[in-house]
């Protein structure tokens, strides 16, 4: 089969056709130089309105580089028209291949976009011989593009949280669909303000905010008192994860405080290296970490103590209808209300004023993804720690949108990965 004919069977451009086909051999790199020509009466297109007009002149040869073949680099080669528009002027001709300036061929940007999900850009730009500025604006394209045609009337069920990102205490704030059928990123803005989801809010619209259905958050007050203030209507949940999180924060504070005393008493220092026998769950700590859980089960411990009380907690999750785990939650804390443990008394006074929200969490688990909050936000780390870090917050939403956005992509007649 002839090289034209296969890219005319994966890459057919509607009112022109292939030339000559020439091979380069540079020292650093092979290449295909393939000339396009126009098809002969074809009119040039406008860039700017889209109508065919006549031609005006014609501008010197421009390279389009294509997806590689066989390791090859591929170069179009077309000497673009001037379209004599009726309506706009003089203006350069829109080609099916290439959008603008950009030097890259469309299909070869969305190339770009695929691998990048997989590689990080630095690694698509060593592997494809190109450049990391390249690789950003096909992603940047992809994301454009996608952010356009995406369709969000579907949601019913959104999860917000945020993450540090930077140093110096700098945060994202992030906002999922959770839908049981659809979970993917729909928004990204900087902080954690209630400026910052109220923002979120405004650009969803007040349509799509009334169909909401369930509102999955952790207990940060600005999104607590934005979500009841625009999205009331909607269940709110507490997610699970950022309650534990909060037992993991006493425990260690109440073993902290321990190690200080016994050591003041002159006591045997029997809490050192055990944080992570406390904060871990007991199905994940080592061989060493359970002979030293063990040991510590023994002893009449502050920690020990508090670390019981974070076990038996974890039952409450387990329960499947609200009443039942209502009443687990109230005697669960009046019982920890007398440990004298002020760390986990603090929990019970948080759980208290959340008991609502905790509840709800049983109300509507089978409905929703409640653990894709946590999934998403851990994927959004290695995103970024895939790339080192971003130092622009413009890349950064780039990125995530790219990797974890779901966005749809244009059918073509061939897809190279």
């Amino acid at each position: 089969m002839l090289l034209k004919s296969i890219l005319n069977r994966v890459q057919l451009h509607h009112g022109f056709v292939y030339g000559a086909i020439r091979w380069r051999d540079p020292r650093t790199r092979m290449i295909l130089d393939i000339e396009i020509r126009p098809r002969k009466g074809s009119r040039p297109v406008c860039s700017k309105c889209g109508r065919p007009g006549p031609g005006y002149d014609t501008m010197p040869k421009r390279r389009f580089e294509f997806v590689p073949l066989w390791g090859l680099a591929v170069f179009f080669l077309y000497a673009l028209r001037r379209v004599d528009c009726a309506t706009c002027g003089v203006k350069v001709e829109r080609v099916p291949w290439a959008e603008g300036k950009n030097h890259l061929t469309t299909t070869y940007a969305w190339f770009f976009a695929r691998w990048a999900r997989r590689l990080s850009w630095k690694e698509v730009a060593e592997v494809f011989h190109t450049t990391w500025d390249s690789v950003y604006r096909a992603v940047a394209m992809a994301v454009a593009w996608g952010l356009a045609q995406r369709n969000l009337d579907g949601v019913t069920a959104i999860g917000i949280d945020e993450i540090a990102w930077k140093k110096g205490h700098r945060y994202l704030t992030l906002v999922y669909q959770i839908d049981a059928g659809c979970k993917r990123l729909l928004w990204i803005g900087q902080e954690r303000t209630q400026k910052t989801l109220r923002k979120f809010f405004k650009e969803f619209g007040e349509e799509r905010t009334q169909r909401l259905r369930f509102v999955c958050s952790d207990m940060w007050k600005p999104y607590l008192r934005i979500v009841a203030e625009v999205a009331g209507h909607a269940m709110h949940i507490v997610d699970r994860f950022h309650v534990m999180t909060h037992f993991g924060k006493a425990i260690d504070k109440v073993r902290a405080t321990e190690v200080k005393e016994l050591k003041v008493k002159g006591q045997e220092p029997v809490l050192t290296g055990s944080r992570w026998c406390l904060l871990k769950r007991p199905e994940n700590l080592t061989d060493n970490q359970v002979v030293k859980l063990e040991a510590l089960l023994a002893i009449n411990l502050k920690a020990v103590r508090a670390y019981l009380l974070k076990e038996d907690f974890q039952a409450f999750w387990a329960y499947r209808s609200p009443a039942w785990a209502a009443r687990f939650l109230d005697d669960w804390c009046r019982r920890t209300m007398r440990s004298r443990l002020k760390p986990m008394k603090k929990i019970v006074k948080m759980l208290r004023v959340h008991r609502e929200h905790l509840l709800n969490w049983f109300r509507c688990r089978d409905r929703i993804a409640l653990g894709a909050v946590e999934g998403f936000n851990n994927k959004v780390k290695v995103t970024t720690r895939k790339s080192y870090g971003f130092r622009s917050f413009d890349v950064m939403k780039i990125a995530l949108y790219h990797t974890l956005g779901n966005l749809p992509e244009p059918k073509s007649t061939h897809k190279f990965c």
